[in-house]
């Protein structure tokens, strides 16, 4: 009976063993389905995106749950201005018709710089705005630095361009050129004036703290800036990429 009794916990730490070592590989296959029906889906709604609008991205609704509503009127690029389309690339992204996605030339300044300014292209805030959420996190910018080339590889950059003018937000509760001319300047994208599409580029990277209708000097400065860059990347063929 003694030695029966001693056998017990050895057959008990036997059975243990043993469902751990099952317990193991059913988690990786889990976590490996996971993996992959993520992978899938990002890549299907790229695919889809390519050709269909975004209905919806999380910062949009994030707005409308605060706000209760918001604006946006999605317009294709044809009826946006074309002045509209050079001032956002030169404000946010010049050298958008020469890289694949990561600007080398503008991460590396903004290291020198200490990363006190930021270096995302306008593919990496597309990827951001439509599949993706706002704020700093290491798994939010793995994501976005995984998902920016197949958007490259898969989007034409007048696409990638046409999304993101659609979805920025260009105000409280305002998102996209569209909402932004009829609500600034009682006009549409498509007629809005040089001066118009450099100061609402102008107010891209903080546009709840920036204002189109009664601009700071800053401001002003910044959109006569974006002018400028715009007659530029237009003269050296850097908007060959989007324009016709």
């Amino acid at each position: 009976m003694a030695r029966q009794a001693a056998r017990k916990p050895s057959r008990k730490k036997g059975r243990a063993s043993k469902t751990k070592s099952q317990l193991i590989p059913r988690i990786r296959r889990w976590v490996t389905r996971v993996a992959l029906g993520a992978v899938a889906l990002i890549l299907g709604l790229v695919l889809l995106y390519s050709v269909v609008n975004p209905p919806v991205t999380h910062t949009i609704w994030s707005e409308w749950r605060r706000l209760g509503k918001v604006e946006r009127d999605w317009v294709p690029m044809e009826q946006i201005a074309p002045i509209m389309a050079r001032s956002a690339v030169a404000a946010e992204d010049a050298n958008f018709c020469l890289h694949w996605g990561f600007d080398v030339e503008a991460i590396r300044d903004a290291l020198e710089d200490g990363g006190s300014r930021g270096a995302s292209t306008i593919t990496q805030q597309v990827v951001k705005n439509v599949f993706l959420w706002q704020g700093r996190s290491w798994v939010r910018k793995a994501l976005e630095t995984s998902i920016t080339p197949v958007v490259e590889i898969f989007w034409s950059k007048q696409r990638i361009l046409e999304v993101y003018l659609n979805v920025a937000e260009t105000g409280q509760g305002v998102f996209g050129v569209e909402a932004a001319a009829q609500r600034y300047y009682g006009t549409s994208a498509a007629k809005m004036s040089p001066v118009q599409a450099a100061r609402l580029a102008a107010i891209l990277p903080s546009p709840r703290n920036r204002s189109v209708t009664d601009p700071s000097v800053r401001t002003r400065r910044r959109a006569a800036s974006i002018l400028d860059g715009a007659a530029t990347i237009r003269a050296d063929g850097r908007a060959d990429c989007f324009e016709d």
